[in-house]
């Protein structure tokens, strides 16, 4: 037995278009949280933010990290939209622009988990499975 194949082909991958003012300032020390208020549309300061919540051990934190995530998340959906994205498709980690998005999402997972909602986390894990493998991997440590 074959596996279905979709004859139409997969969807061009999405490339978000390139806003490197957040990434700097992420990369020369600047805060997270004024990094989110100056760029609130961009999806990388609030993976980080929720990132960094989820790394810091305290049970506490797993609920800002998820309002973190699901803001970033939503903000990526959005971003996504907007560059022609229509529900699916490739979103490569490869493409420096889509990882605040890839993150946020990976994050999202983490944080559902955390807080012990199993079917988000099983959503967002299997969504950033089929939006990159490669993103998948590198933030689930999974195969």
């Amino acid at each position: 037995m074959t596996a279905h194949q979709n004859l139409l082909g997969e969807p061009a991958p999405t490339l978000l278009p390139d806003n490197p003012a957040p990434r700097e300032a992420l990369a020369s020390g600047a805060d997270p949280s004024r990094v989110a208020a100056d760029h609130p549309a961009d999806s990388l300061p609030w993976a980080v933010l929720a990132e960094l919540a989820l790394d810091d051990g305290e049970p506490s934190r797993d609920v800002a990290a998820y309002a973190y995530a699901r803001t970033g998340y939503h903000r990526g959906l959005d971003a996504l939209r907007r560059n022609g994205w229509k529900g699916h498709g490739p979103v490569p980690w490869s493409h420096e622009q889509n990882r605040g998005f890839l993150r946020a999402l990976g994050a999202l997972a983490r944080a559902s988990a955390a807080i012990g909602d199993a079917e988000e986390a099983d959503r967002c894990s299997g969504f950033l499975r089929d939006s990159s493998a490669e993103a998948y991997d590198e933030l689930l440590g999974k195969a």
